[in-house]
């Protein structure tokens, strides 16, 4: 990597040198869920001086109009951050158009933002991490996104942070350049993989089927944004930076939604570490991938799969009904 690039990554100057970018958090119908959510957030110490955007989704039908207005009596009364503003939806968009939609929009307004949705829990030092890796590579064009969680691993000695190519869901961040490059057209990513052969590369070597879960999303099977912000970053080379132990947890994998089942794989405990070390080039960090690869095959192998299909189901039920 040339100097150029180098101090792009690591060395900014001007008054966004310490910005804090806003929160935008998404819920639906699951109350308690948005209880802990906005708890574990309002433990962060730059909270307070975060703006918090809010988008509750409409209900769908009947059985969840109590459950909705039961959120949004919660979100009423949020209070502890510099500012908050509430979108109450009228009608249902669903948790894919409310992203891509509710992301556009603060975006005209901000050049980043820190994204949650209702089942994301933080830990009190992600605001800072988060924050931080924004502020460091924001005029880095090859990173896309700044990600909280992952997987909870067990090697010693990993890297406070690492970037994998792509993008990534829980608990993320990005800049209005990045998102500018998001293409929602499934169609179009599918077939740029395939011309580019680069499925295997996709999947992780085989070990996690994100190309299935694209042919899903274009099918009508599923309603994932993620799967084509992912497809979408990944396509353009991009990377995004990963902490080496989680600072986020996914607690709507406790079984206790409809469509949401339980996933011991991928329950983590949060990290309690302020300062964490960037890495000294932005490239993707081969060791890191490979680890992921293996934790995968040893938790997703054969004996695993009727498990994994049961997993993607219940993700994809409730993308397409959030």
């Amino acid at each position: 990597m040339n100097l150029c690039a180098r101090l792009l990554g690591r060395v900014f100057t001007g008054p966004e040198m310490n910005s804090i970018s806003p929160v935008v958090f998404f819920t639906y119908n699951r109350p308690l869920h948005t209880e802990q959510a906005i708890f574990h957030l309002l433990q962060n110490a730059e909270a307070r001086r975060t703006p918090l955007f809010i988008f509750s989704d409409g209900a769908k039908d009947n059985r969840a109009e109590a459950q909705v207005t039961a959120v949004r009596k919660i979100l009423r009364k949020i209070a502890g951050f510099k500012s908050v503003q509430l979108t109450q939806r009228s009608g249902n968009l669903g948790l894919a158009n409310s992203i891509i939609s509710g992301v556009t929009e603060i975006l005209k307004t901000f050049e980043s933002v820190i994204v949650l949705e209702d089942d994301i829990t933080v830990s009190k030092n992600f605001l800072s991490y988060m924050n931080k890796a924004l502020n460091q590579y924001r005029l880095n064009p090859k990173v896309a996104s700044i990600h909280g969680w992952n997987f909870p691993l067990q090697e010693k000695n990993l890297p406070d942070t690492f970037f994998l190519r792509g993008a990534d869901c829980w608990g993320w961040a990005t800049w209005k350049r990045a998102w500018n490059e998001f293409e929602p057209d499934g169609d179009k990513l599918l077939m740029q993989l395939e011309s580019q052969n680069l499925f295997n590369q996709f999947d992780l070597d085989g070990a996690y089927p994100y190309t299935q879960m694209l042919k899903d999303q274009i099918a009508g099977k599923n309603n994932s944004w993620a799967i084509r912000w992912h497809a979408s970053m990944f396509l353009r080379d991009k990377v995004t930076l990963h902490p080496g132990k989680s600072l986020v947890q996914n607690i709507g994998l406790d079984g206790s939604g409809v469509h949401t089942g339980q996933a011991k794989a991928y329950q983590t405990q949060l990290s309690q570490k302020r300062e964490l070390q960037f890495p000294p080039e932005v490239v993707e960090n081969e060791k890191m991938r490979k680890i992921i690869i293996a934790y995968l095959r040893k938790n997703h192998g054969p004996r695993f799969i009727p498990h994994l299909k049961s997993k993607i189901r219940t993700w994809v039920s409730q993308l397409k009904d959030l």
